[in-house]
């Protein structure tokens, strides 16, 4: 989850430990109350090994290098996803966030020091050679990810569009480490893709958040509403694979589809970072069932989303567990092409959960399977109406020839293979309408 400030002025911070650290190396400062709060150990020691790089290591390094070197250090220690950045970095993160850079296409964080795939994005490289959510990168072509900073192995992943890495993964079930080629690309993000389901009910899925997807989702509803007789009856809500994205379209989505109460709230050391996010007074499915399909790739604003629905009791949650991302990260320029990607709050769902590290436990667990239709028999089961001298109905309609066999051997436009998760969210999704219609009936 990313929000961006405005310029902080956090130079103070660094002229003082600056100049702390500089007083220290020529013993000009003594210990004084105003500095009593300092580790001054610790600066001293920052010092010491500030000197020797200078003095001793193999080749000259600027002091500039060495400085920003200690800045990375010193937040990516922090959490997995604070980090420091540079020129490129901002500005593949400003591009990111309107849906297209270039790369693989797939959604990174760290784990035990390797590269963990949070999840490939749709119609990408990545998701087109095979990788899933859960990989673990341990070698980019011949280079050990091992000892590498998170950067630092996604500078390695980007590269010139139509050149191939290899990446080689770990996979849970696999006995033997896979090695996949990837071409890359310049990736451009859909975000929003829709259609309709046995022309009543609307499938909706949004690969990522990004500062336009609420607009597009909008358009996306009205179109589907125009191609049906009728309000629709119900949606499927597509989060799989959601590595998530900008905390206001989460934020909106959710508003989308409910007429009240809180939607989520952040919690912070500073003021700006005590937030709380009410629905406004509308609903753009007018109350029709929704059903919301989640994995363990769905992480951070997918979560808000399926977490205030959930509250709310306006969805049914299917699929898995998410994965668990219930932190904020807030961008803090520091300098015209530098910045600070810091984590300044947790997140919570509308009843007090937090998703951090425990993710979003789904109403109804399903498995990621795909089904394929069966073979069919070539000896046609005999029914009551191939007997010899059957009754008839009563009703005065017999089936008519060949209508029997045209049932059984079913509707060959159907495809081969299905997919088993969004089978069952139709399936329900039915199933709720039914019902409401019933009670609106009543």
């Amino acid at each position: 989850m990313i929000r961006v400030v405005k310029q902080a002025s956090l130079r103070g911070i660094g002229l003082i430990v600056l100049c702390v650290s500089m007083a220290l190396i020529t013993g000009q400062v003594e210990a004084k109350e105003e500095l009593e709060s300092l580790p001054l150990q610790q600066l001293r020691t920052f010092a010491d090994i500030f000197g020797r790089i200078k003095a001793n290591y193999v080749e000259p390094v600027e002091d500039e290098v060495l400085l920003e070197n200690a800045i990375r250090g010193m937040v990516s220690g922090l959490d997995p996803h604070s980090n420091y950045l540079d020129a490129d970095d901002y500005k593949e993160l400003q591009v990111g966030t309107k849906g297209e850079f270039g790369g693989l296409g797939i959604e990174v964080g760290m784990e035990d020091g390797f590269v963990k795939v949070i999840s490939p994005i749709d119609d990408t490289p990545a998701q087109r050679a095979g990788v899933r959510s859960g990989d673990l990168i341990v070698r980019l072509d011949d280079t050990p990810v091992k000892g590498l900073s998170l950067n630092e192995a996604v500078a390695l992943m980007r590269g010139k569009p139509g050149t191939s890495l290899e990446l080689t993964i770990v996979r849970k079930g696999e006995e033997k480490p896979l090695k996949i080629t990837v071409v890359r690309d310049v990736i451009r993000v859909v975000s929003i893709k829709s259609r309709l389901l046995d022309d009543r009910f609307a499938y909706l899925r949004i690969s990522q958040f990004q500062a336009n997807t609420t607009s597009d989702m909008l358009k996306s509803l009205d179109r589907l509403k125009s191609e049906v007789e009728g309000p629709l009856m119900g949606m499927v809500l597509d989060l799989r694979n959601n590595p998530g994205g900008v905390l206001n379209s989460a934020v909106s989505v959710s508003d989308a589809f409910l007429e009240s109460g809180l939607i989520v709230y952040t919690e912070g050391r500073e003021n700006d970072s005590q937030l709380r996010f009410e629905a406004a007074p509308d609903d753009v499915l007018d109350g029709a069932p929704i059903v919301v399909l989640v994995n363990e790739g769905s992480a951070s604003a997918s979560e808000i989303v399926a977490g205030a629905l959930q509250d709310q009791n306006r969805a049914v949650i299917m699929g898995s567990r998410t994965f668990g991302k219930g932190s904020v990260q807030t961008i803090i320029p520091i300098t015209d092409t530098a910045a600070v990607k810091l984590t300044t709050a947790r997140y919570f769902t509308p009843s007090g959960r937090s998703i951090q590290a425990e993710g979003i436990e789904p109403d109804i667990e399903l498995e990621e399977l795909t089904l394929s239709k069966a073979e069919q028999s070539k000896v046609k089961p005999i029914k009551e109406s191939n007997l010899s001298g059957h009754l008839s109905n009563g009703n005065g309609k017999e089936p008519k020839k060949g209508e029997d066999e045209k049932a059984e051997q079913g509707d060959d436009s159907q495809e081969e293979v299905k997919d088993y998760q969004l089978g069952e969210a139709l399936n329900l999704l039915k199933g709720l309408a039914i019902l409401r219609n019933k009670k609106t009936t009543s």
